[in-house]
């Protein structure tokens, strides 16, 4: 099915609600080759939940062509609008195919892209067992930083509760470990959310991954994770 017209008229709105100031701290933020419309995450989510209920009796194989040619346009909010319709739609997240994913993360190519398309769509596929652990450490891998931060983003999906996660110690440090001594900030970032993130559900794996592997992890992930299993804060 085309779904040209209403992907035509969420572009018009985003249009509409486009905002100079947020265009101008997004690119400052986090720069992207994606077009950017600077729209609030609160003037997304309307458009979001208006989807949801239109297609809430769809079959989920129509949802992802939908999505898809959402995600098509390469802008950055309805590449955003498609990954959080996804999250909505529990039916079209578990109906998620390897192949749909590698195409919904085609050019993903800065932080908030890697983290929706990780935190929606591919971490909890992996945790669902729609996208093997192989896969996952092939991203971990790579030369791309993009795919690398994606990797760790995606054990959040297993470990915290808000996105379903139950806590899944073996698999998180087992991506922790490709990429420990990762000194590229990006990566390193989301190396220190993923085991602050595990910590909270299982402390005791987090403190040896830790101190085992102190000498080649980058300084920023040992201060916040130890600040965070000490305090329960990530700063002060």
């Amino acid at each position: 099915m085309e779904y040209d017209k209403l992907v035509k008229e969420i572009v018009t709105e985003l249009d509409r609600l486009s905002d100079p100031k947020r265009l101008e701290m997004a690119m400052n933020s986090y720069p992207t080759s994606m077009i950017v419309k600077g729209v609030t995450v609160p003037n997304i989510r309307p458009i979001v939940q208006n989807l949801s209920k239109q297609f809430r009796k769809s079959p989920p194989e129509e949802v992802i062509e939908f999505v898809k040619q959402l995600n098509g346009t390469h802008i950055l909010e309805a590449q955003q609008i498609a990954f959080e319709l996804i999250d909505k739609q529990r039916a079209v997240q578990k109906s998620l195919s390897l192949e749909d994913c590698l195409v919904l993360g085609t050019g993903i190519d800065n932080w908030v892209s890697v983290d929706y398309f990780a935190g929606m769509v591919a971490g909890p596929a992996w945790r669902e067992g729609q996208i093997t652990d192989q896969v996952i450490k092939e991203w971990a891998a790579s030369e791309d930083r993009w795919w690398r931060r994606a990797a760790v983003v995606c054990t959040v999906a297993l470990n915290q509760k808000a996105r379903g996660g139950s806590g899944d110690a073996g698999r998180t440090l087992m991506i922790c470990e490709i990429v420990a001594s990762d000194e590229d900030d990006m990566v390193a970032k989301s190396l220190s959310w993923a085991l602050r993130e595990l910590a909270k559900r299982e402390p005791e794996p987090v403190i040896e991954f830790v101190n085992e592997n102190e000498a080649v992890l980058p300084k920023r992930v040992v201060r916040e994770v130890r600040r965070k299993l000490e305090t329960g804060r990530k700063y002060g």
